[in-house]
């Protein structure tokens, strides 16, 4: 189990409050895959992303780097770098050692604390370059095009969504996403989003199912953010991380199985949990080369 170096109370949201109590009183509990990103979980995440069995982060890198002098041309002189789910903006710094007339960065992210860290970095790393964090939850709603307004001599906006978070969303909320992404990059605008093929079941199988146990504590992290947050109770001993891939829907589902009969308590509410009963917290769908 892991400690945080977070304070032991936080205020919640409250669409955090909303979305984890919905979610729990359903036939089917689940927890949307967005509140794994606390400080905890983004720092987490980032050791996930260095695993040896978690191929996606190599594979992007390696994508990125073979076509990188294609990607700059496309993106044009002086533009406008806007990043959904920055998180540490690794990835992304193949484009900014690169691109050195971009007008700004604009890194969007939930986790506002991790956001505003690795935006003090970027600023020490990249002096000349203009980092503009903003605080959003880009799963529901993006800033529009005017309210996010470019600097005076800005080319095109290039949306830059790369990790395969795509495949965070559920198809009609990926085509939702897309659409949002289009507004938001506008005419003569530029997107650019990674997924993820996930050819090999097994490698897949092996991705979420690490066997140093840091995507289980990755998992187990948004339990214990409700925990802190939400006066809940859960005992993270007492469920187990498990991911499973679903080859007909084509994703893996990562959920949480309570391994005993258990009542948990939220914000005051009481649910029960059946021994073998489990939680959802994210679907990663992977996508056909086709």
């Amino acid at each position: 189990m892991t400690t945080s170096s977070e304070p032991s109370r936080q205020t919640a949201t409250p669409t955090f409050r909303q979305d984890v109590l919905d979610g729990l009183r359903r036939r089917q509990k689940l927890l949307p895959c967005k509140y794994f990103y606390d400080k905890t979980g983004s720092l987490l995440f980032d050791r996930i992303c260095e695993l040896p069995e978690y191929y996606l982060t190599r594979a992007e890198t390696a994508l990125i780097e073979r076509n990188l002098a294609s990607i700059v041309a496309s993106c044009g002189k002086s533009a406008m770098l806007i990043e959904l789910g920055s998180g540490s903006s690794l990835k992304t710094r193949l484009l900014l050692d690169r691109m050195r007339d971009l007008a700004c960065y604009v890194p969007i992210d939930i986790s506002s604390q991790h956001l505003h860290d690795t935006a003090r970095q970027l600023r020490a790393r990249y002096a000349d370059l203009a980092v503009l964090p903003v605080v959003a939850d880009y799963a529901r709603e993006l800033p529009s095009a005017p309210a996010l307004k470019s600097p005076a001599g800005a080319g095109r906006r290039v949306v830059f969504f790369p990790g395969s978070s795509i495949g965070n969303f559920e198809p009609a909320g990926a085509i939702a996403l897309l659409e949002r992404m289009r507004k938001l990059a506008g005419v003569g605008g530029l997107v650019l989003v990674g997924a993820d093929l996930g050819s090999d079941p097994a490698a897949v199988h092996a991705a979420y199912n690490d066997a140093a146990g840091v995507t289980a504590e990755f998992n187990k992290n948004l339990l214990a953010r409700i925990n802190r947050e939400l006066r809940g109770d859960f005992q993270l001993d007492q469920f187990q991380h498990e991911a499973v891939f679903q080859l007909e829907q084509r994703r893996v589902q990562m959920r949480l199985v309570s391994q005993v009969a258990q009542r948990v308590h939220v914000c005051g509410e009481q649910f029960s949990f059946a021994q073998g009963e489990w939680i959802v917290t994210e679907h990663c769908y992977k996508y056909a080369d086709r």
